[in-house]
This record gives structure tokens, sequence and C-alpha cells, in this order.
């Protein structure tokens, strides 16, 4: 009898990680769950680029690019702060944006046609955005507007720069 429960445990041991299983700190359906809650409150806080410049000009706006620091360097829009979105965190979040309630507008590589470096185009169902807003509203800030526009970023308009500065 012994020695069929430790054939039993040694047998279970050896099967495959079932759903049961799964990484505690990883929650997929919950993620599932908040795109579907974000959806139609992303696209009702979709702005035009002369909406995303009106608002840009409120010194309690920040702009906010999540690329890579590297990327933001290489060239940005003007006023923006680099977040890179592997580093969102509360505590980072809270670093740089204050307060939860503070307007953030948020833009990336799909929203420029040039397709060169520093803004590549990516797959559209991949575009940063997405991942950005999702990220940001999971983590409570609710005063987000997403650029919609697709501009080219040597239009002098967009006030594109270089350098990490911002």
């Amino acid at each position: 009898m012994l020695q069929s429960l430790f054939a039993a445990v040694v047998l279970a041991a050896a099967q495959p990680a079932g759903p049961s299983a799964l990484n505690p700190q990883i929650d997929y359906d919950g993620y599932r769950t908040l795109i579907e809650e974000v959806q139609p409150y992303r696209r009702a806080r979709l702005i035009s680029w002369d909406a995303f410049v009106a608002a840009a000009d409120d010194p309690g706006v920040l702009i906010l690019d999540a690329r890579s620091a590297a990327q933001f360097a290489a060239g940005h829009i003007a006023g923006a702060v680099n977040l890179p979105l592997p580093e969102f965190s509360d505590e980072r979040l809270a670093e740089v944006i204050g307060r939860a309630d503070r307007p953030i507008l948020i833009y990336c590589n799909s929203n420029f046609r040039n397709d060169r470096p520093p803004v590549m185009l990516k797959s559209g169902r991949l575009a940063l955005n997405l991942s950005t807003f999702t990220h940001l509203y999971g983590y409570g800030y609710r005063n987000i507007r997403e650029l919609n526009d697709v501009m080219d970023m040597e239009d002098p308009r967009v006030r594109w720069v270089t350098g990490a500065a911002g």
C-alpha cells in the first residue's frame, strides 16, 4: 500500500503542469477582462493632432513617451517625458506622473508615417499606444488622451527634437 501511494505521488509529480499550476503573478484572464473594459474608454479618448497640441500647452499636462530610452533620445515630441513601458510600476508611474488625475497625452511609433528610426512602424494590433493606454488605465490613471492622427515627424508642427532631455 505504501509503495502504491509513493508511486502515485511520483507519477503526479511527473505530469506536466496544468492550469492549476499557472504562475500566480500572471493573470491572463484578468488582462483579457481589462482589455475589454479599456476598449470603449480608449476609443472615446482618441484625439486629433490639433487637440493634442492644445492640451499639451497646459503646463499641468504630461506628454508621456513609452518607447525605449534609445528611441526617445533619437527623437521625440518636444516636451515629452520618457518612461519606457517595461519600467511601468506603481512606484515609477507615481514618480513620473504624480497624481492619478493628472492629464496624460500619449503617442507612439504608429502615429508617424515615416517608418524609419526612431519611429519604426509596428503591426497595428501591437502598436505601443494600445499597451501604454491599457497599462496606464490598469494602474489607475484615467485622464489619458491618445493621439489618433498619423503625422510626419518632419512636419514643423510636430516640434520633433532629439536628445534625452525632456
